[in-house]
């Protein structure tokens, strides 16, 4: 599977982003797209994720009540960025598991593929 993510860029705090990732793959079962951040100086973390359906879709707490994941098509994804604040400045990566979406599966470990970053700055 190969990931290509786009729409990142920089916002004043308290704007709004939306990034966008496409899947390439020969098959897309139980492809499970999701999106994780990296800062400078931290290790990256999970953001959120989403099931071929269209649910469940797991967040982070961090970011819960202000990005909404959805599914555009079978290997779409979309990430909405509200309320950004500086805290949200990292490069961003679109992932991808084949399986189930469980809460319990946050960890770059669970996705077997991961695309090319897109730097998102959030200035104060």
């Amino acid at each position: 599977v190969q990931l290509q993510a786009s729409g990142g860029g920089l916002v004043h705090a308290g704007g709004s982003l939306k990034l966008s990732c496409a899947a390439s793959a020969r098959t897309f079962v139980n492809l499970v797209l999701g999106w994780f951040r990296q800062a400078p100086g931290k290790e990256r973390e999970f953001v959120a994720a989403i099931a071929q359906s269209g649910q469940p879709t797991v967040y982070a707490d961090s970011v819960k009540g202000r990005f909404t994941i959805s599914r555009d098509s079978a290997n779409t994804v979309s990430l909405q960025m509200n309320s950004l604040n500086p805290g949200d400045t990292a490069v961003y990566y679109c992932a991808a598991r084949i399986g189930l979406l469980l809460e319990t599966q946050t960890h770059t470990k669970y996705y077997r593929y991961m695309g090319q970053g897109t730097q998102v700055t959030v200035s104060s």
